[in-house]
């Protein structure tokens, strides 16, 4: 199996260690990561500057660091170390949780998106903790990965479609399961803080704290609320299937021959 390792957090990010060295007990493994943190940059890419990768030393693993974000890293890993495509991409492990909405503004989440788009089965792994300075356990995901790899790889394999996991920031033996769920809400509070520099100029800081509501069930914010690791589907088809006909219908945009309009 010839798999493709990449991550936001950066190329020596401890998280990505943790997960090349889990890829390498299943196939040949290769590494194109940022050269330094590219957390938040969702899915964008580099089109108006030249983009630089050097190799870099990596326990045996052929490895590069991109002057770019992941997106950028995908790509420039298929041209430079698959060629002729790969089997599978590797995103993670996030340093923190990509819950709910965070799959709009995830590098790692991107880093997958860009392996599916390109056809190629893909997964973003985080470890899904909360506080600031805990531990991230990141051999918890390592061994998570590692145990349930075979089932991961062995499932159909869907166009336009990619998985998005979180795994509890946890001891391994206090994880309590799997769940395979949607998507929850995750959004942030008092995200703008004005400043001011010591010129006296005004500017802002962009952050917020977490207004994480548990009670929603059957998504992943619940389950790894409850200590499950999350495990969620997500289609690059963004249309709201259900609404074509009656946009259709309201707009007379010519309605297909089994749209039903009102007079």
């Amino acid at each position: 199996m010839r798999i493709l390792v990449t991550n936001d957090d950066g190329i020596r990010a401890p998280g990505l260690i943790a997960l090349a060295s889990v890829a390498r007990q299943f196939g040949e493994v290769k590494i194109v990561a940022p050269d330094h943190e590219r957390s938040a940059c969702g899915h964008s890419m580099t089109l108006h500057e030249p983009l630089r990768a050097w190799p870099v030393e990596w326990d045996g693993l052929e490895a590069y660091e991109v002057t770019g974000v992941p997106v950028d890293c995908v790509n420039v890993g298929l041209a430079l170390c698959w060629p002729d495509g790969c089997d599978l991409v590797l995103s993670g492990f996030n340093n923190g949780p990509n819950l709910g909405f965070d799959v709009t503004y995830s590098g790692t989440v991107a880093g997958a998106m860009e392996g599916c788009i390109n056809r190629i089965r893909s997964i973003a792994l985080s470890m899904a903790s909360f506080v600031t300075g805990a531990p991230y356990h990141y051999e918890t995901g390592a061994r998570w990965l590692s145990e349930n790899w075979d089932a991961l790889v062995a499932l159909p394999h869907v166009p336009l479609t990619f998985l998005n996991v979180n795994v509890p920031a946890v001891d391994y033996p206090e994880l309590r399961g799997i769940r395979v769920v949607g998507m929850g809400r995750r959004v942030y509070e008092e995200r703008i803080e004005p400043r001011t520099d010591p010129w006296g100029r005004d500017y802002f800081w962009q952050g917020g704290v977490v207004a994480m509501d548990k009670d929603q069930p059957d998504t992943d914010v619940e389950a790894v609320s409850e200590g499950f690791v999350s495990v969620t589907p997500i289609t690059l088809d963004w249309t709201d299937h259900s609404r074509l006909e009656e946009l259709r219908c309201a707009l007379r945009a010519g309605p297909s021959p089994h749209a039903h309009c009102p007079p």
